[in-house]
């Protein structure tokens, strides 16, 4: 009469929402998914963010951020003043950070359950350790 059933756990843990497990200069690793460039992180959806540097951030390109429902709430420094203001009045606060201080930034709100959301953009390559050879 009865059936044995079996349960697969994909998550041992509480669900936390989304986490930022690493960067490297040609993405990230959000969840076990490999994300090529740039990306939004809007939980629970991550998307490509069609910008290659901070020069690139627009108004148009953050329109994804202030259409938002329910809308998501610093050092800001070498973003244009136009598409701060607009941030500024859709009452989005902006926190402009290096990659590994935006990962974690985003991952500590995030498992805070607070309403957050990251624009990525990969660094660059280092060749600080660059062994050279005379």
């Amino acid at each position: 009469l009865y059936q044995r059933t079996t349960v697969s756990l994909m998550k041992h843990e509480a669900d936390s929402g989304i986490l930022i497990h690493s960067y490297s200069p040609t993405g990230f690793n959000i969840d076990g998914n490999r994300v090529f460039g740039p990306c939004a992180v809007l939980p629970p959806a991550i998307l490509q963010w069609n910008v290659g540097s901070y020069r690139d951030i627009t108004e148009e390109s953050i329109s994804l951020f202030h259409m938002l429902e329910p809308p998501i709430g610093s050092r800001v420094e070498q973003i244009n003043p136009l598409v701060l203001a607009l941030l500024k009045r859709k009452r989005i606060a902006v926190e402009v950070q290096d990659t590994p201080n935006a990962c974690a930034t985003f991952n500590f709100l995030n498992s805070e359950r607070r309403l957050v959301a990251a624009g990525l953009i990969p660094p660059s390559y280092s060749t600080a350790l660059e062994v050279k050879q005379d």
